[in-house]
């Protein structure tokens, strides 16, 4: 990597690291903690890149991307925040960042993205729209810094103003309606209306015209498209063909998995293929824990602004709230604060009042396995028999048993270290077996173990 890095950040252990870790990559850097001093070397010539946090002392990084664009033309910079919502991945793209990444960031995938940034050339910025309604989305529940999220929030950023179909893939109560809103109000269309689609909608052989008519070119969501009949799906696909010049964006939420129905005769490959144009998939609460906290500060935050006492849960609260396995995942989590809220007594949340709310509460859905809603312990059935199957009528080589414990085993232990970053003494907790045994496991099955490291 070769070029001149202005690092612009107020926290003195980040600009130590980054230039470290640049300089031994063969960069020249310059640190500073002030907006000032970043735009006067700018202004001045210097620097190939620019990575800058938001909130400075003394100004505001995404507010300076505009100007460093007017003074720099092609100056690529990379945006780094703690402020992890959806606005902020939304308003850096908006500004023409070059690439933004929340805190904590992932050092080598940052020297990554750097080395990227002196690669490629940087493209003229496009122009702002006019009256864009930034600040009316900050109320979103869209928030979170895992990188799960942080994905999603770029790939919103990059759709958004293009005329392709979104499928928005997830679990009842990830928030896939809500994500393609977020689309729709951030968009170019966003003075133009918003229609949501069901079955019933097109129930009869007027009910495209009319939803057309309602769109006005805005932008159309047909909800759980998967669930649609085949009628509605073929009315979907003429509506669609008979589109010209001022069509509406068309969008669509799938709880169930489109390309199963598709393989099982339950869905229109026309259709299907209409509607993937992008597919953004919205993780489980379950694979991003480390956003619980932060969602649920937001909705305690919500439910004070409605006139309801604050609360917060304490750490041993706060702690099972986190080992929860949330089967209806934010939805199921804002109601549960919302339900703390109101019955509780004391400021602070503790561990005993919400072990009563959970404890009403299913643990867990039933696993899925081959097909929608279908357990695990069906899926194994199924991959048994079939394996018995493969012998032909005779019996499988003895130790069965062992052979089919040990296929079970060794990817449980890999996923729950993958979970837990490595960290055998929380795998062995989250698994409820002794650590030595894990170790031991560990050893016998030949399981690779990486410590994952993050920066801050």
């Amino acid at each position: 990597m070769d070029g001149t890095i202005l690092v612009a950040d107020d926290d003195r252990t980040i600009r130590t690291v980054l230039t470290q870790a640049l300089t031994r990559a063969g960069c020249k850097v310059h640190a500073t903690s002030s907006i000032v001093t970043l735009m006067r070397w700018v202004e001045e010539g210097k620097g190939d890149l620019v990575i800058s946090d938001v909130v400075m002392p003394d100004g505001n990084g995404l507010e300076q991307l505009p100007k460093i664009a007017e003074a720099r033309p092609g100056l690529p910079v990379i945006v780094i925040s703690a402020q992890n919502t959806i606005m902020t991945a939304i308003q850096a793209a908006e500004a023409d960042a070059f690439d933004y990444l929340p805190k904590p960031f992932d050092l080598p995938d940052l020297m990554k993205r750097a080395a990227r940034a002196l690669e490629v050339k940087r493209r003229v910025p496009a122009p702002q729209p006019q009256g864009a309604e930034t600040g009316k989305s900050d109320d979103l529940p869209l928030v979170g810094r895992t990188p799960a999220m942080q994905a999603l929030y770029r790939l919103v950023a990059r759709v958004m103003n293009t005329d392709l179909p979104v499928l928005i893939t997830g679990e009842s109560g990830t928030g896939k309606s809500l994500i393609a809103r977020a689309i729709h109000d951030l968009s170019d269309r966003r003075t133009l209306p918003f229609v949501v689609a069901g079955a019933a909608d097109l129930a009869t052989m007027e009910g495209p015209a009319t939803i057309i008519s309602r769109a006005r070119g805005g932008s159309i969501l047909f909800d759980e498209v998967g669930d649609f009949d085949e009628e509605a799906q073929a009315r979907i696909v003429r509506m669609l063909d008979s589109f010209t010049d001022n069509a509406p964006r068309i969008m669509a939420t799938s709880q169930a998995d489109l390309s199963r129905k598709l393989e099982a005769g339950q869905f229109r490959q026309d259709l299907f293929y209409r509607l993937g144009g992008v597919t953004i998939a919205v993780p489980s609460l379950r694979e991003r824990v480390d956003d619980i906290p932060l969602l649920a500060e937001h909705f305690f935050a919500r439910a004070e602004r409605e006139g309801l006492p604050l609360r917060r849960f304490e750490p041993a609260a706060l702690d099972l709230i986190r080992a929860y396995s949330w089967p209806g995942n934010v939805r199921q989590l804002e109601n549960t604060v919302r339900r703390l809220v109101v019955t509780g007594a004391e400021e602070e949340i503790g561990r005993a009042e919400t072990e009563l709310v959970l404890g009403n509460q299913p643990a867990m859905e039933p696993l899925v396995g081959g097909g929608d809603g279908e357990k695990l312990s069906v899926s194994v059935a199924k991959h048994l028999r079939r394996y018995f199957d493969l012998h032909g009528g005779v019996l499988p080589p003895p130790g069965l048993y062992q052979r089919i414990l040990r296929e079970v085993e060794t990817p449980l232990i890999e996923i729950a270290l993958d979970a837990t970053g490595g960290n055998q003494a929380k795998c062995a907790d989250l698994l409820g077996i002794n650590r030595n045994t894990l170790r031991k496991k560990i050893t016998d099955l030949d399981i690779r173990v990486t410590r994952r490291r993050k920066l801050m």
